[in-house]
Order: C-alpha cells, then structure tokens, then sequence
C-alpha cells in the first residue's frame, strides 16, 4: 500500500466523483481508476458500492477513509515537529516564469516565502515557457512554472493552479453583449497571440484548429499589457486567462467566456529529473501548493 494510493482514495471520496478528483489530481480518469482498483486489491476489500447510481464508501471503505486521514495528520505533525532538527534554509533560488504568470503570482510567492525563509533570495527568470523548459533541463535554473502539459520523462511535475481561458474584445466589438461564446464564432476575426517562444502561442493556434478553423494572426507580442491595448484600439481580439482581467486597466475592454469547448489554463511546477534539490529548494516546491492567489476567483464574464 502506498501513500500516493491512500492521498487518491481521499481525493476521490472527498469530491465524491472520479472525474473532478482526476481532474484535481491532473490524472487522466483511467489512471485514477487503476490506482483505486490497486489499492482494492492490495486490501483484498473493496472500498465502493459500485451497484448503485451515487458513489458510496462500503463499511470497509469508511474504516479506510477514517484511517488514511488520521495518516496524513501524523505524517503533517511529525514534519512540524522534525523541522527544529532541520539545517535553515539559506542561498538562492534561481525561478523561471513567463511573464504573464509573474504578473499574476510571483509578488505573492516571493512575499509568502520570504516570510518564512528570510535568508534565501529568489532571482526572477521571465522567459516564454519554452525556453524555460530548456533551462531546468539544462539546470541552469532550478525550477520553472509553465503551462501543461509537459515531457514527464524530462522533468518533475507538481501541478500548481488551474484557470479559464476568457475572450478579451473591445466593448464595443460585435460580440460584446454576448453572455457566451463558442470558438467557432471567432473563426473571421484577427487574432492578437503570443509570440512562438510562448507555450501559448502553439495552445490558441491548435484550440482554434480544433473547432474547424485557422486563426487569423493580427498581431504577435511577449506581453500581455500590449496585447490588450491592442484589443482596446479594436485591432483585434485576444485569448487569456480569466485571472489577468482584474490586472488589465482598460476600461474599454470586456471579456466572455467560451464554452465548447471550454478551454483551460493549467499551470505546473517543473525541476529537473534527478537532480539535487538543496533544502532552500524543497522548502518553496513544499510552500507553492498551499498558497492561496487573489489573482483567482470565481469565473464570472464581465
């Protein structure tokens, strides 16, 4: 039995649903299963009541969840108590983001860290995603946070946060008042996007292949603030992520939500296969999934 197969099992009955814990979990729906099926046959048990239409814990599967949390608050506690033994935390961390993720989050990492570990500095790298994959790869950064997915065979991967893609458009543009959008309504107008050294140049272009049609690009930029005053002179409209609007200033810009498909900004944090991680590193890889962005809230078109 591993802990992995317990914290999933946890996942599972706490969303009551296999799909929205594969999706928190950034598992595809098939690996979860296999993983819960695993832990079953390790316990000879089985811990669901497949029979009926809404997912319940069998007796044996209520005795496991009990369990299994009781696990992970003494595996918290033993930690809390183990770290007065612990080396401090010093030197630097090189931290690779693309800039648009940096407005959004790295005032808030640099400041919830820094209060924790005052001795160790973090240095800013903003880079497009690609080429910062290639600097964790070559180890000349010590972690990036980037868009997936991403090549497990290359890199460790922690899944960091997840956010809608929304359609950005002057508010007098001819879908403005719409509540909604497909992607395929967008299949005539001029696109603003990413310049190719951004993972999400390569995601728009194949979203938008994948709802029938080849975008047409007005424009390329690295930053997001121009892209937007772009949209604001109605020379074109732009796909970002839901999080950004509440940094733009522009008055003159709304955005809408897209649905079908709906499309998502998932971010991870990514370090090197292999290679060693100083405590200075691990203690922000450990800080980085517990931090809470006001950046992100709920989706809500404007």
């Amino acid at each position: 039995m591993e802990l992995r197969e317990l914290k999933l099992f946890l996942e599972v009955t706490n969303y009551n649903s296999f799909t929205k814990a594969a999706e928190h979990s950034y598992l595809s729906q098939s690996s979860l299963s296999k993983a819960i099926k695993k832990l079953e046959e390790e316990l000879q048990l089985e811990l669901f009541d497949r029979s009926t239409r809404h997912m319940q814990l069998t007796e044996a599967g209520k005795i496991v969840y009990n369990q299994s949390q009781k696990v992970f608050e003494v595996i918290e506690e033993l930690n809390v108590q183990l770290d007065q033994f612990r080396e401090i935390a010093t030197g630097e961390i090189k931290l690779g983001i693309p800039p648009l993720i940096g407005t959004l989050f790295f005032s808030e990492i640099a400041r919830n860290f820094e209060e924790r570990y005052p001795e160790v500095s973090l240095i800013l790298i903003e880079r497009g995603a690609k080429v910062i994959n290639q600097l964790v790869e070559e180890g000349t950064i010590d972690l990036g946070i980037i868009v997936l997915p991403e090549d497990e065979s290359k890199f460790n991967i922690t899944p960091f946060i997840q956010d809608n893609f929304v359609l950005f458009v002057n508010e007098e543009h001819r879908l403005a008042h719409k509540k909604s959008i497909k992607l395929k309504e967008l299949k005539d107008e001029k696109f603003i996007v990413f310049t190719e050294d951004f993972a999400l140049h390569d995601f728009m272009i194949e979203a938008c292949q994948a709802a029938g049609f080849t975008p047409n690009i007005a424009l390329k930029s690295s930053q997001w603030d121009v892209m937007i005053e772009v949209v604001a002179s109605k020379l074109g409209v732009t796909i970002l992520p839901n999080s950004i609007y509440n940094k733009q200033t522009n008055k003159n810009v709304k955005i809408i939500p897209i649905e079908k498909p709906e499309l998502f900004w998932r971010l991870g944090v990514i370090t090197k296969k292999n290679a060693h991680k100083p405590l200075a590193l691990r203690e922000l890889l450990n800080l980085l999934p517990t931090l809470e962005f006001s950046a992100l809230q709920n989706f809500k078109g404007r």
